[in-house]
């Protein structure tokens, strides 16, 4: 069973983690003034919108599963002694198929662009045919969406069926290292395409002349790669570790922070700078179309990993052990 070794940092971040997943993925299904917007489109391009939104409204809605069973098993963590073995791979297992699903729920997005009437349209610029209009778009939206729902479910699938009783704890790291790294170079490709996208509609005296919007392109153009590299490098060094004690975990809480603090800065930045001045598809996206800010609350994990007494005393908190009876 897992463990409950008293109300500690690192199981306090873990509940608000938890509850911050739950939240915003709450918000997100509910928010209904997407009902409809398809009506202002016509021909082929109505069509391909109505299956996106349909399509990610159910992924939405397995996500929101998922984050309700993390939020359970979180309660029931902090309620009882100590959840199973069977109980705690149940939980892990079930939030990783709602996740799976939820961004197999953006693939439409990605695909159905590529074979709309009014995509072809898109190519003439002034009464000329043009290339970069598509390949902007390409790069800048398809692509990345293709990349998340495709690259991600494949890996979370793998997991899925890593992660169990009776498996060994080194396809479980193996493929939990694996998953990681794909979620942060997903996390890095995609943000990065939308600021390369803002930077083209606004210019460059968008970031020149607003030093917060440099800091963000900044951020996520180098800082997220950075992450990425280092995320790879931690995989590859950790991929045959055979027991999850083994694991660095300061250098996890690490990784967990940075990340963590990437979405937590760039939220901040519009807080206290934003304006109608700056206002931009950069902040469309991130603010309002970014169902992943609820990953600001991470470093609520991270920090208590990094400054535990020892790596020993964080992985003692998800002790793992075979139930008795």
């Amino acid at each position: 069973m897992i463990e409950n070794k008293g109300y500690s940092p690192l199981k306090i971040g873990f509940f608000i983690v938890a509850l911050a997943y739950f939240m915003f993925t709450f918000h997100a299904m509910f928010t209904l003034s997407w009902i409809g917007e398809w009506e202002s489109f016509s021909g082929s391009f109505r069509f391909v919108i109505f299956i996106e939104d349909i399509s990610s409204t159910i992924g939405i809605a397995f996500r929101l599963v998922a984050s309700g069973i993390a939020f359970l098993g979180a309660i029931l963590y902090f309620k009882r002694k100590g959840l199973s073995t069977q109980t705690t791979m149940k939980v892990l297992r079930l939030v990783l198929i709602g996740e799976a699903i939820y961004w197999l729920g953006l693939l439409p997005s990605g695909l159905l662009p590529l074979f709309s009437t009014q995509g072809f349209a898109m190519w003439r610029v002034n009464g000329h045919i043009s290339v970069l209009p598509f390949l902007t778009s390409l790069l800048t939206n398809e692509i990345p969406l293709l990349i998340e729902s495709i690259a991600i479910p494949a890996v979370l699938f793998k997991l899925f069926f890593q992660l169990k009783p009776n498996k060994s704890a080194k396809g479980m790291i193996k493929w939990g290292l694996i998953a990681g790294t794909v979620y942060i170079l997903v996390f890095w490709f995609t943000n990065t395409s939308l600021w390369v996208l803002t930077v083209m509609r606004q210019g460059t005296d968008y970031l020149i002349y607003f030093p917060e919007n440099l800091f963000g392109f900044t951020l996520t153009s180098i800082g997220m790669f950075a992450l990425t590299v280092f995320m790879a490098y931690f995989a590859k060094k950790s991929i045959g570790i055979e027991k999850v004690e083994k694991l660095e975990f300061k250098t996890i809480g690490a990784i967990t922070t940075a990340l963590g603090l990437f979405y937590l800065s760039n939220y901040l930045t519009w807080i206290l700078f934003g304006t109608d001045e700056i206002w931009s598809n950069w902040y469309v996206w991130f603010l309002g179309h970014n169902l992943n800010l609820w990953l600001l609350s991470i470093p609520l994990v991270g920090l208590p990993l990094i400054f535990g007494k020892k790596n020993q005393e964080s992985s003692s908190h998800l002790t793992i052990k075979q139930p008795s009876d």
